[in-house]
């Protein structure tokens, strides 16, 4: 089992042995995620490291094995695959992902992590002194993308105990409370804010 920087709540779950209750073109889309990492094709070479921080900064992913958000974000950019919205007077993602970048400079990468927070912290509230994109709306549009690629991932699944797809299978436990034999058991509660332990208060 791998979940991000082998922290979760489900011991000992992993759901690739799920995989083959999987029909067989989810379980390839699946298991390409974790063994096909795809190469960076849309960011510049100065953008990465700065996009990187953002990424690891806003997920908590301090060491390995981490879910690798920025190619998947990278991925998804250089298809050109949008999410069919985008907000008024706000360029395509992909170029607010670029300008959150300049925006941001490798002063950031270089920054302790208080800092880094501070900055993420400030933009969130549309607060940074920006003339060239909103960062309020910016910080949206990055957080979508992150987080949607996040949670496509099964490491993260492994993390949360999320089973992966029902199909063909389906789910026939449908009341109140009731998981089925293949689900994950959570560990017991613990007596502290793992957010908190992870990203501050």
């Amino acid at each position: 089992m791998t979940t991000p920087q082998n922290r979760g709540r489900y011991p000992g779950f992993d759901v690739l042995e799920q995989a083959d209750h999987w029909d067989e073109a989810t379980r390839k889309v699946v298991l390409d995620r974790v063994h096909n990492v795809p190469p960076i094709r849309f960011f510049d070479a100065d953008e990465i490291p700065v996009l990187r921080t953002f990424c690891d900064t806003v997920l908590a992913q301090d060491c390995e094995p981490r879910v690798p958000v920025l190619e998947m974000i990278d991925a998804k950019l250089h298809a050109g695959q949008h999410d069919g919205f985008r907000y008024a007077g706000m360029p395509p993602d992909g170029e607010v992902f670029k300008l959150v970048a300049r925006g941001l400079g490798d002063e950031f990468v270089r920054a302790p992590r208080e800092q880094r927070v501070a900055t993420l912290t400030a933009m969130s509230k549309g607060e940074l002194d920006w003339d060239f994109l909103d960062p309020g709306k910016a910080w949206k549009v990055c957080m979508r993308i992150a987080l949607g690629v996040f949670y496509s991932h099964p490491w993260a699944w492994n993390e949360i105990g999320f089973p992966g797809p029902a199909y063909p299978r389906g789910y026939s436990r449908l009341g109140i409370g009731l998981s089925e034999t293949w689900e994950a058991d959570p560990a017991p509660q613990r007596d502290h804010d793992p957010v908190k332990e992870n990203i501050g208060p």
